[in-house]
């Protein structure tokens, strides 16, 4: 395996003059996101060192509460940002719907992924578990977010439509599909772009990861596959799961549409 090439400090450093790019950028176009940006990179880079740390103490821990403590710490942060990025006021109903979803929607994905692609002994291998959780449930908060807020705007904007179909005698179910299928289809797209230009437009930051760190290309392809499709699975179960009960809370128990 060859040695990995380490990063010195001040090299390190200099990766901050793209940073200073794109500030200069968005300053030149008159934008206004600076102060954004510069949090969002200050925040970026000690949230990582913090994480770097607390990774080594857990690798060696090693221990099964321990990472099912981490997993529900993921869990936790990602439901909240969730509700943080869906620039549409939440139902009570449905932000139950989204947290059910994006535990069961990622938790049965990750289990399986471990236990039968994979193969990892023990299961809870730190090492493992904590990065594939993390890359499961990042993207499935992304596509869930994209779901949510398309659904929520699909049933106000399609309001007419939909209370149309409801007085013609459809189901709410009926009525609501196209919105269900026009938020499935928004929120998978980005997943499904990132296979179509991946290995050819570009390599995935975890088989470039591996691959620097001296394992076999062939090894990583292996790997990125089968996570790829793992994230896939993930994300179209927690999206198939927030729309089939979601669009449920936009109805009373009369089958009657009800906007907040």
């Amino acid at each position: 395996m060859a040695d990995i090439v380490e990063i010195e400090l001040w090299r390190l450093l200099m990766a901050y003059i793209f940073l200073v790019l794109l500030l200069v950028i968005t300053w030149r176009l008159g934008i206004g996101r600076e102060k954004e940006i510069i949090i969002s990179t200050f925040r970026m880079t000690v949230q990582l060192i913090v994480m770097g740390y607390v990774l080594v103490a857990v690798f060696d821990a090693n221990h099964l509460l321990i990472s099912l403590g981490i997993l529900a710490l993921m869990e936790t942060f990602a439901i909240r940002n969730i509700y943080s990025r869906v620039k549409v006021n939440i139902n009570l109903k449905l932000r139950r719907v989204i947290t059910l979803s994006m535990v069961f929607g990622t938790g049965i994905p990750i289990f399986f992924f471990l236990i039968v692609v994979i193969n990892v002994n023990p299961w809870y291998e730190a090492r493992y578990f904590i990065p594939i959780a993390g890359m499961m449930i990042g993207n499935s908060m992304t596509g869930i977010a994209l779901g949510a807020e398309r659904l929520i705007n699909g049933m106000r904007g399609g309001r007419e439509w939909v209370e149309g179909a409801l007085m013609l005698g459809a189901t709410p179910y009926h009525a609501s599909k196209t919105v269900v299928n026009d938020a499935f289809n928004a929120a998978i797209m980005p997943s499904i772009n990132s296979m179509l230009g991946m290995g050819i437009v570009f390599l995935p930051g975890m088989m470039v990861g591996q691959i620097l760190s001296g394992v076999s290309p062939l090894v990583a392809i292996d790997y990125q596959i089968a996570i790829m499709l793992g994230i896939v699975g993930s994300v179209s179960l927690t999206i198939f799961m927030l729309l089939q009960f979601g669009y449920k809370t936009f109805f009373n128990q009369r089958s009657q549409l009800e906007l907040e």
